[in-house]
C-alpha cells in the first residue's frame, strides 16, 4: 500500500474545528505502528495551475489568498492555499500510483469534495478528487467511475464533474444533510443513493451495494475514491451507523472491482478514525 502524506498538513487549525490536525497525526501514529500491512511512505509533490484549473475558476485560486473567512464552518488561514495544494498534490500522486498497479491513500487534510469550481465550502478548499480525475481524464483514462462513501454528499465533485464525457460520479451519503443536496440523479452521469437519517445499518448497506453494482455495470478501467470515515456510528457530527467491519467490507468490495483504484481522505472525525483507515486498507489490500 503507498500511502501518500505529509506531517506538515498539520500545521493549521482552529481551535473547536472538527477538521483538526489530530485527523492526520493519530492515523500516522496508528499506520507506523500496526504491523499487519506493510506501507510504502511517500510525500506529495507539486499541483501544476493547469491541473487545478481544470476543476477551478483563476478567481478561486485568487480567493484563497484573501485573509477572510469562506463561510461558517471553513475558515481562512494563514498559507491555506498552500495546504490545499499539497492536499492535490497528493492526490494526483495517488493517481500516479495506481497507474502503475499500485493501491494508493492521500492521507492528508484539507478534504475537498464539497469544494466546487468557485467556491471553498465544508472544510474543503480545492476539491482534490476532482482534480485527480480530470487528470487523468486528460492523459488517456477513458473511463472513470468517481465512488464517494462520505456521509456528506460530495456536491463539489458533482457539480466540477457534472456531464462530463467518460466519468462517473456515485456518491452514497445522509439526506437530508449538509450540504442539501444529492437527493436525486443529476444530468446523465452523476448518481446519488441518498440515505434518510435514523435508517437501520442494513438500509445504508444496501445502499452502499447498489452504487456499487452501478458502478461496476460502468465498467470503469479507474475508480477514484472519496473516502469518508463519517458514516461511522461514533462520528460526532452526523447520525451515522456504519462499524469498523463495513469499511474493511468496502476495500474490499473495491478490490474486487479488479480495476487500478486511488484513495483520497475526505471527512471522519471520530477518535476511531485511524482504526477506520487501517481497516479500509487492509480490506483494499486484501489483508
Amino acid at each position: 500500500m503507498k500511502v501518500i502524506t505529509d506531517e506538515r498538513c498539520a500545521g493549521y487549525s482552529q481551535p473547536g474545528h472538527p477538521e483538526r490536525p489530530l485527523r492526520i497525526i493519530a492515523s500516522l501514529e496508528l499506520l507506523c505502528r500496526q504491523t499487519e500491512l506493510p506501507i510504502d511512505w511517500a510525500e506529495p509533490g507539486q499541483a501544476s495551475d493547469t491541473q487545478i484549473l481544470r476543476a477551478h475558476a483563476p478567481e478561486h485560486l485568487t480567493r484563497l489568498n484573501v485573509a477572510e473567512d469562506f463561510d461558517a464552518d471553513t475558515p481562512f488561514y494563514d498559507h491555506i492555499a498552500g495546504y490545499a495544494r499539497a492536499s492535490v498534490a497528493a492526490a494526483l500522486d495517488t493517481l500516479a500510483a495506481a497507474r502503475r498497479g499500485e493501491n494508493a491513500f492521500s492521507l492528508m487534510r484539507p478534504p475537498g469534495h464539497h469544494a466546487t469550481r468557485n467556491q471553498a465550502m465544508g472544510f474543503c478548499y480545492l476539491n482534490n478528487i476532482a482534480i485527480a480525475v480530470l487528470e487523468a481524464a486528460a492523459t488517456g483514462a477513458k473511463r472513470i467511475a468517481v465512488f464517494d462513501f462520505d456521509v456528506h454528499h460530495g456536491n463539489g465533485t458533482e457539480a466540477v464533474l457534472l456531464n462530463r464525457p467518460g466519468i462517473a460520479f456515485f456518491s452514497v451519503h445522509l439526506y437530508p444533510c449538509y450540504p442539501g443536496t444529492g437527493s436525486e440523479n443529476v444530468g446523465d452521469n452523476c448518481f446519488n443513493y441518498p440515505v434518510a437519517p435514523g435508517l437501520p445499518r442494513r438500509d445504508y448497506r444496501a445502499a452502499l451495494e447498489r452504487s456499487l453494482d452501478d458502478l461496476k455495470k460502468f465498467r470503469p478501467d479507474l475508480v477514484a475514491v472519496s473516502a469518508g470515515f463519517d458514516a461511522y456510528v461514533r462520528d460526532p457530527l452526523v447520525p451515522g451507523v456504519l462499524v469498523l467491519d463495513d469499511f474493511y467490507w468496502l476495500g474490499q468490495s473495491l478490490r474486487a472491482l479488479g480495476v487500478p483504484l486511488f484513495s483520497v481522505l475526505e471527512g471522519g472525525y471520530s477518535r476511531d478514525l485511524p482504526q477506520l483507515i487501517l481497516a479500509y486498507l487492509k480490506g483494499v489490500e486484501g489483508k
